[in-house]
């Protein structure tokens, strides 16, 4: 691959979805090629996979089944756009990745992070990010955020409680603690221009 693969992660309500657009742009604007992605999405079989996933009136959806169709869709938007992408040499942005849904079905469903890791592997083939941005703020906050912005569509992960928002933040510490190199922790806990000045000057270190 000669691209770089830069992912962010974090728990519901971090502004990683605000930042990342932020990013994009930041990118851009120095004369970086890049490609500015999403999961569950990015393409139209994996959007129609998030679809299904995300939406509150699948609440019968077993744990398994959940995390084969994360995988299901991850495979399908690597192949068909990020991997071309970072064979062209761009700097592909993803919001979320693979560390998603050890955090969130590995660990928070109770399924297992190496189970989880081990679907994954199957679907992504070694295929990890260069950079992850990991957005820390507590569950709370965080929930407290959604909570607060009307515009938001609840989706099925929102329905949960906070047991289970914290047990995905523990995961993510477990995840930073395993790949140092590679994930790095940005505090969301603070105003938005400033989580964006932080997440900038990791990805500038890192493309330095």
């Amino acid at each position: 691959m000669k691209g770089h693969f830069i992912t962010v992660e974090g728990g519901e309500g971090a502004g990683k979805t605000s930042i990342i657009h932020a990013l994009n742009e930041e990118l851009l604007k120095r004369g970086y090629q890049v490609l500015l992605t999403r999961e569950p999405g990015g393409i139209d079989i994996a959007e129609q996979i998030r679809k299904v996933i995300l939406d509150p009136a699948n609440i019968k959806m077993e744990e398994r089944t959940e995390a084969l169709l994360y995988a299901a869709a991850r495979r399908q938007h690597l192949v068909e756009k990020v991997l071309p992408a970072l064979e062209a040499g761009k700097i592909v942005l993803c919001d979320r990745f693979v560390d998603s849904s050890l955090a969130y079905q590995g660990h928070a469903r109770g399924l297992g992070m190496d189970e989880v890791f081990t679907i994954n592997q199957f679907a992504i083939q070694d295929c990890m990010p260069d950079l992850t941005l990991f957005f820390d703020i507590t569950p709370e906050k965080g929930l407290a955020r959604i909570a607060a912005n009307k515009n938001r569509e609840q989706n099925r992960l929102d329905l949960e409680n906070l047991e289970f928002h914290e047990r995905v933040y523990e995961a993510y510490q477990l995840l930073l603690e395993q790949f140092p190199e590679r994930i790095r922790r940005v505090d969301a806990d603070q105003p938005m221009r400033e989580v964006e000045r932080e997440a900038v000057g990791v990805i500038t270190e890192y493309l330095d």
